[in-house]
């Protein structure tokens, strides 16, 4: 999968990934490989990246709104922390 985290001022990760955590409005869900198509609002919280090596990066945002669709991930956060 490829996903791209970007604010309105800068890029702040692109890259292949084998999962992702994402705080949702209505509680926190993990995308893998061949998810459903979903558009989603994100709450103040930690986006947890791994990576193809299975090594963790936790970013932290302030809300949001995440795109999944043919295992591309777009995720645009309002700013991070």
């Amino acid at each position: 999968m490829r996903i791209e985290i970007v604010t309105p001022d800068t890029k702040i990760f692109e890259g292949e990934i084998k999962s992702v955590r994402v705080p949702g409005k209505k509680g926190s869900f993990q995308v893998l490989k061949d998810h459903a198509p979903i558009v989603s609002t994100l709450e103040s919280g930690q986006v947890i990246i791994v990576d193809m090596d299975g090594k963790e990066s936790v970013i932290g945002i302030s809300g949001g709104v995440i795109e999944v669709k043919a295992n591309k991930i777009i995720l645009l956060a309002d700013s991070v922390k």
